[in-house]
């Protein structure tokens, strides 16, 4: 499993991580775990576990130390999201938005965004996310930035839709990309409660509904150069986007734990049919274990340069969504019948192992990605 004794350099940071592991579990036994099913039937949003995690300092353990350039680990906030993942995704997936978007203001060299905001993000006092799946397809070539900022008096008025942004609410804030006149792309916070910006409902997903999943408009919206996380943004953006993916692998990591667990509860029972099937648990857990160590490898260094880390990046976020939909499926084979019933644990898992394959940057994206490095 990820070595917590190599998640930061400072002397005393593997004690401060397990100290904040600690207080997520019981934060998570106590706000999370009675809440599951709720969460996944009827789309509840997890608040209180959320901010009880930032108390615990999950979104806090991988920012940089000393400034913006400083030195970062990302395993605790990996293991953090993994933690909360063998229970619910729904709660790792918002994990996951909130510490990508912790890491990318505390990235920023706006000190007034970094000392202010910066955190209470980090503290789970203020919640919210990431608008980067736009920009990550706009990359690859499969869209266009689709927001637009028109220089104003003292900041842009930004204008457009984002279809698809995770762990909003009224008075949360999160990080988006809008195109400039001049052809080139910036990055800001964005506040949910800002004049002409709306948040809507872009339907109702079978697998983490309650991740508060909204759809975007901007009418003219008014974004102060105080919010500017980076202008222009390509170089900020090849420094964060490792970050932003390892973090998502947290979620795969929890997801494959918690299938394992669903096939070891069955295997005395049903062990005489099981052991028919073609992938047992020891199989999932070794590829578990070498995923682990491959991420905790990466998790060291996410300021890398070098193309090849970024294609081992790449490699580890698409092995970690394949992992987890061969564990959920292979979950589900192992519980037979009973793990199709409302409410049970291996249907669940195995929809938020397809919410994982498919969530930007989707297997097709890696696969896509990891192809045009080849030329």
């Amino acid at each position: 499993m990820l070595r917590v004794m190599t998640m930061q350099a400072e002397p005393d940071g593997p004690a401060a991580i397990e100290t904040m592991l600690a207080a997520l579990r019981r934060a998570a036994d106590r706000d999370l775990v009675p809440l599951v099913r709720r969460i996944d039937e009827e789309g509840l949003y997890p608040e209180a576990a959320l901010r009880a995690f930032g108390a615990a300092g999950a979104y806090a353990a991988h920012l940089p130390a000393g400034g913006p350039r400083g030195a970062a680990h990302l395993g605790g906030a990996i293991q953090a999201v993994a933690e909360a993942g063998e229970h619910c995704l729904t709660a790792a997936y918002c994990m996951t938005c909130q510490a990508a978007l912790a890491f990318v203001i505390a990235c920023s060299h706006n000190a007034e965004l970094r000392d202010g905001l910066g955190p209470r993000v980090a503290a789970g006092t203020v919640l919210g996310g990431v608008g980067l799946a736009n920009p990550i397809k706009t990359y690859l070539g499969l869209e266009r930035i689709a927001l637009d900022g028109a220089r104003a008096a003292g900041g842009y008025r930004v204008s457009g839709t984002l279809p698809f942004v995770s762990n909003l609410g009224p008075d949360h804030v999160f990080a988006a990309v809008f195109a400039r006149p001049e052809g080139r792309s910036a990055m800001a916070v964005m506040r949910c409660g800002a004049e002409g910006l709306r948040l809507g409902e872009p339907g109702r997903f079978l697998a983490l509904g309650g991740a508060r999943t909204r759809a975007v408009e901007f009418r003219d919206v008014f974004v102060p150069d105080e919010d500017l996380l980076a202008d222009p943004l390509e170089g900020f953006y090849k420094r964060v986007r490792a970050a932003v993916l390892l973090l998502q692998t947290g979620m795969a990591i929890g997801l494959v734990r918690g299938s394992l667990r669903l096939m070891c509860d069955v295997a005395r029972v049903l062990a005489p049919a099981n052991r028919a099937l073609d992938v047992q648990p020891r199989e999932v857990s070794d590829r578990l274990d070498a995923l682990e160590d491959e991420v905790d490898r990466l998790a060291a260094t996410p300021f890398e340069t070098d193309p090849a880390y970024w294609r081992r990046v790449l490699e580890a976020r698409l092995a970690a969504s394949e992992l987890a939909l061969c564990a959920a499926q292979n979950a589900l084979l192992h519980c037979g019948t009973a793990g199709l019933l409302a409410g049970a644990g291996a249907q669940r898992r195995l929809r938020e192992a397809c919410f994982l394959a498919v969530a930007t940057p989707a297997i097709k994206h890696l696969k896509r990605m990891l192809a045009e490095l080849q030329h």
